[in-house]
């Protein structure tokens, strides 16, 4: 058989499901997942194989009206993968209405004109006659080839919404070995389990003010990984909240994220976390890419 080869970008208004989504075609956890909204920063790839295909999944963050430069550089990560892909899936929450980001995500569609399609998230939470209007409306903005329905948390259509990618991607040969999920590095899937349990175990804004760096990572000869990490913040009121009274909090964040780590690369784990105050750092373009997020210029 024909082997292919093709990139999707899987797009959409913050907190529709991309990352979970990305994660149930994966069979595996790479992205991480958790209630708030723009959780995900950078774009990253993820590789699944069905059949002869190889579907090169990019994920990127939720489209919104940025305000700050790291704001921007998220957005800006977000139409980079879109308009280099084969083709675009636009993922929506099946809950609300087409208004506000999602909006933003169909008038930049419109602008650039890439092969789409159109996938209804969350379905199982609504009933199916209300489906109905929401596939119609989307249908007849000419934008994309079809509308899916699916629920990324059950697995609900995920499987046939598999199927419809390989057969939309390109002929040719594949760019990853088969048993690859991803183009991360262990550091910065590293940062991003850190970052995940931030955003599970603060409140408020304060996950959305931080970002973390891996900043040493060093095999040991016990076959164990000694990993360490800055975990920047802007005031130093927030670093106070962040490491809690006895530095509970912290050990608290670290111990959990290290638990995952050990999960996701099968050895054991040192981790050592520091939090440093760094003002402006998600408007500083060297501090954006340090962290992998690339600026406009």
């Amino acid at each position: 058989m024909t082997q292919r080869c093709g990139f999707v970008a899987i797009v959409g208004a913050p907190n529709a499901g991309k990352s979970t989504l990305l994660n149930r075609l994966l069979g595996a956890k790479l992205a991480i997942v958790t209630p708030k909204p723009q959780t995900t920063r950078r774009r990253m790839l993820g590789i699944v194989v069905e059949g002869e295909t190889q579907i090169i999944l990019v994920d990127t963050p939720g489209i919104f009206a940025p305000r700050r430069r790291l704001d921007r550089a998220m957005v800006g990560a977000a139409w980079t993968g879109a308009v280099e892909a084969d083709l675009v899936m636009m993922l929506i929450d099946a809950r609300r209405p087409i208004d506000g980001d999602a909006r933003i995500v169909l008038d930049g569609l419109g602008r650039h004109r890439r092969p789409a399609i159109a996938v209804l998230n969350k379905v199982d939470a609504i009933e199916k006659k209300d489906l109905l209007p929401l596939a119609a409306h989307l249908d007849q903005t000419g934008l994309f080839q079809a509308v899916m329905m699916i629920s990324a948390l059950s697995g609900d259509g995920v499987e046939d919404l598999k199927r419809h990618l390989a057969a939309a991607m390109p002929e040719g040969p594949w760019h990853f070995p088969e048993d690859q999920l991803t183009d991360l590095s262990e550091r910065l899937i590293a940062a991003e389990i850190t970052r995940e349990r931030l955003f599970l175990e603060l409140r408020q804004e304060l996950p959305y003010a931080s970002a973390v760096e891996t900043t040493g990572w060093q095999d040991q000869a016990d076959g164990s990984v000694r990993i360490e990490q800055t975990v920047h913040v802007e005031r130093d009121g927030q670093k106070a909240i962040m490491v809690g009274k006895g530095g509970r909090q912290l050990k608290r964040i670290g111990a959990l994220a290290r638990a995952e780590m050990e999960r996701s690369f099968s050895r054991r784990v040192h981790l050592f976390l520091f939090v440093r105050v760094t003002e402006g750092w998600a408007e500083s373009r060297q501090h954006l890419a340090a962290l992998g997020l690339e600026d406009e210029p």
